[in-house]
């Protein structure tokens, strides 16, 4: 099957399959894991950060950034589809206490500086006091689209200035790195903290890095701990994340590319609704019209031709290309897509 519900579903390479057997392990709680630790070392270097803390998963490195960066009670400033508000089960409330004020991405998950100025909280009892910014970057709910650094630093000016933090939701920053051609610390330069994935665009079975100040990463470390994120001998998994590092990122273009082959097949036909314009990484999201086909008789179809994607927002889809799609993979489906869809 060519599986394009997400770039989650990717299988470890055998570079990292064999990585993986041969790590030197210890134990990371006592910080003891000499493979974590060295990956922890090698992408606090990347992120221009003084230090990093492997994590299990994405939500747990922005949920742990979150615990270290605010108190309970606190206000967080993202944007209204940002995914540690949605997609992470609520654990800005459960784990942290906090509050979230949601603003409109003006465009693509992009926050506008002016408007987050205008929603810190004043200094009043009937406001919870407004301590951090979020940014995501890619978006996710916007086809993948990429915050620049010129972007970013507009927001970090704006929070810096009322004695704020800003934290990056950089799950997929090295897309976005390679989609503007730009080395990924230029990203997060302005930012107080940094997490990304390993087990997404990147094609690990596990793992996610925070990264920021070597205070931040204490607190976060407290913070992974009591999330149960203490792994031991974790240097098993974070050697597959070295050689994502080496062997993943150079061609995350290729990604990029296929994502794009697909989309301007999608745009070509009648009753499908997309924006080239924000297919920019591996995330091409579009809608269907009803009147053209019912949304699960679509994925069905294409399940028949041996094609899966995420059809559970019925007439809206998410389709992500990665490391497990070829070249021949997205030819395939765009011509899968040309057929099931002339009518």
């Amino acid at each position: 099957m060519i599986d394009l519900r997400s770039d989650t579903v990717t299988k470890p390479t055998p570079e990292m399959r064999e990585a993986m057997a041969r790590a030197e392990v210890g134990d990371d709680v006592l910080s003891e894991d000499p493979t974590v630790n060295a990956l922890e070392a090698r992408c606090a270097e990347l992120m221009g950060m003084e230090a990093g803390l492997f994590v299990a998963s994405g939500t747990m490195g922005n949920q742990a950034a979150l615990f270290a960066h605010t108190k309970r009670g606190d206000e967080v400033i993202v944007e209204q589809y940002a995914h540690v508000g949605m997609y992470e089960g609520g654990a800005f409330a459960v784990l942290s206490g906090l509050v979230l004020n949601k603003l409109v991405g003006r465009p693509w998950g992009v926050l506008d500086p002016n408007e987050v100025r205008d929603a810190i909280a004043p200094d009043d009892v009937h406001r919870a006091p407004t301590t951090l910014v979020c940014l995501e970057n890619t978006h996710n709910m916007s086809s993948g689209t990429v915050i620049t650094a010129e972007q970013t630093r507009a927001v970090a000016d704006v929070a810096h200035g009322r004695g704020l933090k800003l934290h990056i939701d950089g799950a997929r920053i090295f897309n976005a790195a390679t989609c503007l051609g730009v080395e990924a610390r230029l990203l997060v330069k302005h930012a107080d903290s940094v997490q990304f994935c390993f087990s997404k665009g990147l094609a690990a079975p596990v793992g996610s890095m925070v990264c920021g100040t070597r205070e931040f990463i204490l607190r976060a470390r407290r913070a992974r701990k009591l999330m149960g994120g203490g792994m031991r001998q974790a240097g098993v998994l974070a050697a597959a994340c070295h050689v994502s590092l080496d062997t993943i990122v150079p061609r995350l273009h290729e990604d990029h590319a296929h994502a794009r082959l697909i989309a301007e097949e999608l745009a070509t036909h009648d009753g499908v609704s997309i924006d080239l314009n924000a297919i920019q990484t591996n995330i091409i999201r579009f809608a269907l019209d009803p009147t053209v086909m019912e949304g699960r008789r679509l994925a069905g179809l294409l399940r028949d031709r041996g094609i899966l994607i995420d059809a559970r927002g019925g007439q809206k889809f998410r389709l992500v290309t990665h490391n497990d799609v070829s070249a021949d993979d997205a030819q395939t489906v765009a011509q899968a897509f040309a057929e099931v869809l002339t009518v």
